[in-house]
């Protein structure tokens, strides 16, 4: 049995946003995440809607939606925390 080698998928909007990062600022970058965020819960609200009147049938797809929904929440908090711990940080400095 021959083992090949594993290879990470290449996605594009993966290149998209490593393009992005180089040319925007943080601020920039930092906002299209939110709106990202907020348009995978609107997303998610739509396929819950769509559940509750039985026009999609697959629970599955409707909670890999939550799922992913969630964890694009998670992260944006602790993206948050971590920027609410440098400000806390920088404050500290004495000049």
């Amino acid at each position: 049995m021959k083992i090949e080698s594993l290879q990470l998928p290449v996605f594009p909007e993966n290149k998209a946003v490593n393009e992005k990062k180089a040319t925007g600022s943080f601020v920039e970058i930092l906002k299209e995440s939110i709106n990202k965020a907020s348009e995978i819960e609107k997303e998610t609200d739509k396929e819950i809607q769509r559940l509750a009147t039985m026009e999609g049938k697959d629970i599955h797809t409707t909670m890999i939606a939550v799922e992913r929904a969630d964890m694009t929440f998670q992260l944006m908090m602790q993206i948050r925390n971590k920027i609410i711990n440098a400000y806390e940080e920088i404050m500290r400095m004495q000049v």
